[in-house]
């Protein structure tokens, strides 16, 4: 198959795949907005620039604002690889079955994982979910390894 068919939301790979990026996408810009939100409602801010009311008290951390934070790094960290691994990936025209299972372990287990984050869920949750997205990764990855020689 050519690159111009893989990239095609005729082949149900790459449909699936585009789907699932989307998802995260969006997840992730729902996370930045939460960020913003918690920011305001709890008057923290990155810079001193950013604060209006002078007579209030600025700080610069919150406990709930850096755990927005750190779910919205961590996606950084793991959804940004998925997306470059994936469409590698698919530029292999993988099994249908296998690659789309894929996909999907992944972008459920980050959905899980940020809902788990955010409300703090005990362990081993977070850590499960976490796996649930990197286990599939590192098979991705290997695939991509495997088939670039």
């Amino acid at each position: 198959m050519e690159v111009v068919e893989l990239l095609s939301l005729d082949n149900d790979v790459f449909a699936c795949f585009a789907f699932w990026m989307a998802m995260l996408v969006l997840k992730m810009i729902v996370v930045a907005l939460l960020t913003s939100i918690k920011r305001l409602a709890t008057k923290t801010f990155v810079n001193p620039e950013d604060f209006v009311d002078k007579r209030i008290k600025l700080k610069f951390d919150d406990p709930e604002v850096e755990r927005l934070r750190r779910v919205h790094r961590n996606d950084l960290e793991n959804i940004l690889p998925f997306f470059v691994v994936g469409i590698l990936y698919v530029l292999f025209d993988p099994s249908p079955v296998v690659a789309i299972n894929m996909f999907r372990a992944v972008a459920i287990s980050r959905l899980a994982h940020t809902y788990i984050y955010i409300y703090a869920k005990p362990q081993p949750a977070r850590f499960i979910a976490y796996l649930g997205a990197v286990v599939p990764m590192i098979y991705i990855s290997l695939m991509v390894i495997y088939c670039s020689f």
